[in-house]
Parts: structure tokens; sequence; C-alpha cells
């Protein structure tokens, strides 16, 4: 365990960020939570404005949790109300809660719908006080972010209910993957991922439902599929939009991600039965906290696919890591899927948004790391002439590796690499290996994205997860929404047909290997062998 620690020392430090001193968690009537003091690597301000205004998503404790995972591994679907009644925090336990966040006067304070989170607007002064802890202004390469420089801490006589507080700092914020080629030749539409990826005689995925999360406005991102739709022939699907929080505007390269997205999901399903997107106010992780709390408390989706992600140890620090898996544990417990990029930055991650390898600390993407998360990596695809298969190598700058905050699954035993047995959950120690699976990510064999009207060549595995997540919405409808969390089922689907294995390149430092491996882990899908296998 002292290698372990000090490769997670290392990790921070090559990142810039760490963990800052926290109050004391005894003896004063306060408890820690999983919300870990932050410095980050720029200029300390000095307090932030007392005013600064926060919304907040305090993470409660699920109930029963050794037993979840048991239903969870025994495949039977669970109902939201039935999830609730067995697994969510006692109506008691959120009252509790709430009443002590009106008492210490946050506003709008209400618990979601799964009674997972109580959300709250709060100040910098208020949650301070509430959380027992010091929101400090930092300068970081010229921009403005505020961070708790103490562990967030609640009353003893909740500290077995409370998990974590996010929105404590707006630093830990994802970041998109799609890397854009105007007018590049070599684009495929959805028809030719068909061909390519044998979709042959696979029914479309019309009988299913699926989701994409993002964040901002997304009216031009549903006119850009209309677009798309009419150029490539395909049939309008229904879309519904959930805005997970306020309506906010596109920014950055934002828009062409969720172009790619909506328009290569429904594109290799060739039609569903809808498509939702839910949206949050931005990319940190309180806020898509919500959006991905929806999906999983709507369970009007069969599944869905987030193209983002961030360092891992950043989920970890702000307590972001074990309320999201616990929203994803629920999602799986119902039969849902979420398919998650594993990132353009080879065996590194993003602490910077930019492509290339390596780019940031050796460390593995947030969310693909989930155990209830599919992880999508990315190769470059190669046809022959008439559009069919050809061959794949690994992309060079597709994500993997193993996480050392996760434990690995049951379903990666005896088909990935063996890693920690020994370790608890959330402790440096290497566990689940990234990437599940893969699809054509490399931006010269991506996809013919239309982008304000006019088609792009766009790549990255912000292609290669809606790719998955299409494929899966076809598989399911061919096995009537019955297939359930994806993960179990195509791990025991290891080197069958319905997978291409890749042999071939890698992506810094890991190459593609015979059977699964972290370049492409178990490989890409031959859809109509993949359909044929599941029913086996």
């Amino acid at each position: 365990m002292k290698k372990l620690a000090l490769a997670l020392a290392v990790v921070l430090v090559a990142a810039g960020l760490a963990t800052s001193g926290s109050a004391s968690a005894s003896g004063s009537g306060w408890t820690a939570t999983k919300t870990q003091g932050l410095a980050l690597s720029g200029t300390d301000d000095g307090p932030a404005a007392a005013a600064t205004p926060l919304h907040i998503a305090v993470a409660l404790q699920l109930r029963n949790a050794a037993a979840l995972q048991q239903s969870i591994r025994s495949r039977a679907k669970l109902t939201p109300a039935q999830f609730r009644a067995q697994y969510a925090p006692a109506a008691a336990d959120v009252q509790r809660v709430v009443s002590y966040l009106r008492q210490e006067g946050l506003t709008n304070v209400q618990p979601t719908a799964n009674d997972l989170f109580v959300t709250a607007d709060a100040t910098a002064k208020t949650a301070g006080a509430a959380f027992d802890t010091a929101l400090e202004q930092w300068t970081v390469k010229g921009a403005s972010y505020y961070a708790n420089t103490t562990s967030a801490e609640v009353p003893s006589t909740l500290g077995d209910v409370v998990l974590s507080v996010l929105g404590l700092n707006d630093a830990a914020t994802m970041h998109t993957t799609a890397t854009s080629l105007p007018n590049y030749p070599t684009s495929y539409t959805p028809q030719g991922f068909w061909k390519a990826y044998d979709v042959g005689s696979t029914s479309s995925g019309s009988n299913t439902t699926i989701a994409i999360f993002g964040s901002g406005d997304m009216s031009g991102v549903v006119s850009d599929l209309r677009t798309e739709e009419s150029a490539d022939g395909l049939p309008q699907v229904p879309v519904n939009v959930v805005y997970a929080g306020l309506v906010t505007p596109q920014s950055g390269d934002a828009p062409d991600e969720w172009d790619m997205d909506t328009q290569f999901s429904s594109g290799m399903a060739g039609d569903v039965a809808g498509l939702t997107i839910y949206s949050a106010s931005s990319l940190t992780d309180s806020d898509l906290a919500l959006a991905f709390n929806r999906f999983a408390s709507d369970d009007t989706a069969q599944a869905g696919s987030a193209s983002f992600g961030e360092c891992e140890y950043q989920s970890y620090l702000d307590g972001s890591m074990v309320a999201w898996d616990q929203v994803f544990a629920e999602a799986a417990a119902q039969g849902q899927t979420v398919f998650a990029s594993a990132g353009d930055t080879g065996g590194f991650c993003p602490v910077v948004p930019d492509n290339g390898v390596p780019a940031g600390a050796p460390d593995v993407n947030y969310p693909a790391s989930s155990p209830y998360v599919v992880s999508v990596g990315g190769t470059t695809l190669l046809t022959s002439s008439d559009g069919s298969y050809d061959a794949e190598t690994a992309w060079v700058a597709g994500g993997g590796g193993p996480s050392i905050f996760e434990l690995q699954p049951y379903w990666q035993g005896g088909v990935a690499p063996p890693t920690g047995s020994a370790c608890v959950e959330y402790v440096a120690c290497p566990g689940k290996t990234l990437p599940d699976v893969a699809m054509d990510a490399d931006p010269e064999s991506g996809a013919d994205v239309y982008i304000a009207g006019q088609p792009e060549g766009v790549g990255g595995t912000s292609l290669s997860s809606p790719l998955a997540l299409g494929v899966w919405a076809r598989l399911e409808s061919g096995h009537a929404n019955g297939l359930g969390f994806a993960a179990p089922a195509l791990y025991a689907k290891a080197g069958s047909a319905g997978f291409h294995d890749i042999v071939l390149g890698d992506t810094g430092p890991y190459p593609a290997t015979p059977g699964y491996d972290l370049a492409t882990g178990l490989g890409t899908f031959d859809v109509a062998a993949m359909n044929g296998v599941l029913g086996s």
C-alpha cells in the first residue's frame, strides 16, 4: 500500500491539485464527509466573497448497499419505486437534512425524486458555516475559481446520513473530447458505420429510448439533428429535452459535442423510440450530478451516453465519485446503461482539455472509471472499397488504464487483468480497468456531423461512446429491451464473434493485444454477430 499511496501523491502533484488541511472531525461535534479540502495550483486570492452564489447538492448515503450489489448481480430489474423503498435514504433522514439546511439559512431546499440528493441555494458565507469549511478564491492560468480549502463537514448527528457535499467548488469540471476536421473527405455517415460494423439484418433501435447528457440550451442541437436526419435520409426521432437546472447559453465547442452525440447515437441506431437530452446548467460535477440523477429517477431511457470526463482524482476529492456511483448503481439495478468516453489523452487524463499524449497526470477518466458505467475507448477504422469492415487499430489518443479509486467489478474477473482485490473502495488501489469496449474515434476516420447546419468531420472518444449507445439500442430493441445493464452481458461474450479483437496499435502507453487490453477493451462490435450471440 505504500507504493500505491506514493502513486496517488504523484498523480495529485502532477495535476497541481491536492487535499488541503481539514477542520477537526472529532471533539467538536462535526463529522467529515467525502468532500475533501482542495488547494488549487495557482494564486490564492483570499476568502471568496461572502455573497458568492452557490447551488449545493448534498448527497445522502444509500441504505442496504450490500444488498443493492446483490440485486445488480442477480440481473433482476428494479423499478424506481422499488429502489426508493429498499435502498434510498429513509424519509426521516432526508427530512433531518432538509431541516438542517433550512435552519442554516440555505434556500430552495428540496430532495430529489429518489432522495439521493437534497439540493439548495446558498452563498459562500452560509455554505461555509453550514459545512464548517472555508471557501477561497483562486486564479489559475488567468481563470478565476472558488474552492473549499478544508473538508466539508456536517453535525455528527447527520454523519450517518450525509455522504458528500457537491457545489463547494467550480474547479472540478468535465471536459468534452470532440475534435473537428472541417469537410474532411473520409468522414462516415450513419449508414457508413452500419456497413462497417455489420448491422446486417439487426433491427433498428425503434423500440428503445436513449439519452444524451450535456449542458446548456439544446435548441440549436435539436435543429442540427433535424438537418442531419434530412440529409442522411433518416426518420425524425422524438426528442425530449430535460433541463436539470437553469437553461444556460452554449459556449466554446460544446454544441459540436452534443451535435455528434445526438446525431450518431440515434443515427447508429437507425431509429429510436425516443431521444431524451438531459442538460445540466454547466459541466461542473455538482450540476451534472443532477442530470444523471434525473436519468435514473425517471427510468424512461434504457441507455445513455456521456461524452466527457475529468481526471478521476478530481471526482474523488470533491466527493462526486461516491455520489455519482450511487446514481449509476441505481441505474444499473433498474437495467439502464450509461456509456462514457474513456478519454482522448491515452493513459493520462485531461488536466487541460487538449488532445495529445501525454497530456496530464497518469490517471484515467471519470465517469468512465465507475464500475456501473461502460467505458468506450477509441480505434482508427479502416474499410474496404465497398465500405465493409477491413481492420481497426487502437487510436493513438484513446483513453485507458487501471483506476486507482474504483474496485474491479465481478464481471471483469477472468477477462480483464486482475488488479487490487485486497483494498477497500475509494482508496488508492488499482481496480477497474478501462476501456470496456471501443469504437471508431480517430478524427481522420470520424463522423460527418452537421454543426450549425453544415457538415464537418468530427472524432474523438466523444464519437465512440454515442456509437456504442446506438449499437446497444439496436441490441436492446432486438431483445425486447430485456438485456438490462450492459457490462455483465458484454463481458459474458468476451472473445465471441460479437467482437472484433483489435490487436494493432497502442494508445501510449498501452498496446492493443489479443484478447482484452487497456487500449480497446473487449474490442469493437460486429453488430449482427453480437445480436446472435446475446441470444445464445
